[in-house]
């Protein structure tokens, strides 16, 4: 990008901080992005406070950098953003807020902050007034909505452990343990065998013993293999359509929990995010018809490819 001046009003800051990387955007008061930075994951739950925290901080000073902007050394405090709107994986509880709300205090001291879970930039971003429901599948799982009053739900987001289902890493999960059922004849033979096998350079099934245990696998690399059992479910694999069905369904039914709670009517405006479901053809047509079972009418739909924009929508909703 081009040289800037420091825009009059000083800058909005718009994250989006999920389990797999964290996106900054630098813009000005109309809402025209100067800068975009990315770091890897800034979901706390998984990775602690502490890197999610260095992410976030790693995230901006890059988006100041292509911005060609003098940015902030942190832990200095930067006075040039006047709001900003971090959206976050993992943060939903009233103590994950104080966490981050204390760190933001001393990074943004003269900023209008706003913390929001991640599922509401989607919102934000991929609906045109703001109502209806937002569907994140990417390492973890959500759905999240509002109505026309402004009432909120949500549906999912527990964590790897405790929900995501519909997920990547729910399915990356299914898979590794579709492949060593197939290996003891517990189940069908299916392609992901060599698949996985092929994904991660090993040689045989009991390889990935090591692989798995020994290795404390993060959750994106279990949600990276979601993406072999998308292809393997379009080429006809019996044994990934089954996995990619459940997914599916999962999701449509964390989707019908939410328009059902806000008792929204009619044709719903839907926005979807995160690479499994924006990406994948089968889970796509297997939500879509999990939906359609359910009596489910989401509409308009469309897809959020970067999510951080309506982080940025959110900061200027803080200036009016």
């Amino acid at each position: 990008m081009g040289e800037y001046h420091m825009p009059h009003g000083g800058l909005l800051l718009g994250m989006d901080g999920g389990g797999s990387k964290t996106v900054a955007l630098l813009a000005d008061q109309d809402g025209r992005v100067l800068g975009r930075g990315a770091a890897g994951s800034s979901n706390y739950q998984a990775a602690g406070a502490a890197a999610a925290q260095t992410a976030l901080d790693q995230a901006i000073a890059a988006a100041y950098a292509d911005a060609r902007l003098p940015g902030p050394t942190w832990p200095q405090a930067s006075d040039a953003i006047s709001a900003a709107c971090f959206g976050l994986a993992g943060v939903d509880r009233p103590e994950d807020r104080d966490l981050f709300e204390a760190w933001t205090a001393e990074r943004l001291p003269d900023a209008r902050v706003m913390i929001a879970n991640d599922a509401e930039l989607v919102l934000a971003a991929g609906t045109a007034e703001g109502w209806g429901c937002a569907l994140i599948s990417g390492t973890g799982s959500i759905v999240y909505g509002r109505d026309s009053a402004g009432r909120t739900a949500r549906s999912g987001g527990w964590g790897h452990l405790l929900g995501d289902e519909g997920s990547g890493y729910a399915v990356g999960l299914a898979a590794l343990r579709a492949v060593m059922r197939a290996f003891d004849g517990r189940a069908p033979s299916t392609e992901l065998t060599a698949a996985v096998l092929s994904h991660w350079s090993l040689a045989r099934p009991t390889d990935l013993v090591g692989r798995v245990y020994r290795e404390s696998l993060a959750p994106g690399e279990v949600a990276g293999l979601a993406r072999l059992v998308d292809e393997a479910a379009t080429g006809g694999d019996a044994v990934a359509q089954a996995i990619v069905d459940e997914a599916g369904g999962e999701l449509a039914l964390a989707a019908a929990a939410v328009v059902q709670a806000l008792g929204l009517q009619g044709p719903t405006p839907c926005a979807l995010a995160g690479s499994f479901i924006v990406k994948g053809r089968a889970v796509r047509a297997a939500f879509a018809a999990a939906a359609q079972r359910m009596d489910l009418h989401l509409s308009p739909i469309a897809e959020v490819h970067e999510p951080a924009r309506g982080a940025v929508r959110l900061a200027q909703s803080l200036i009016g």
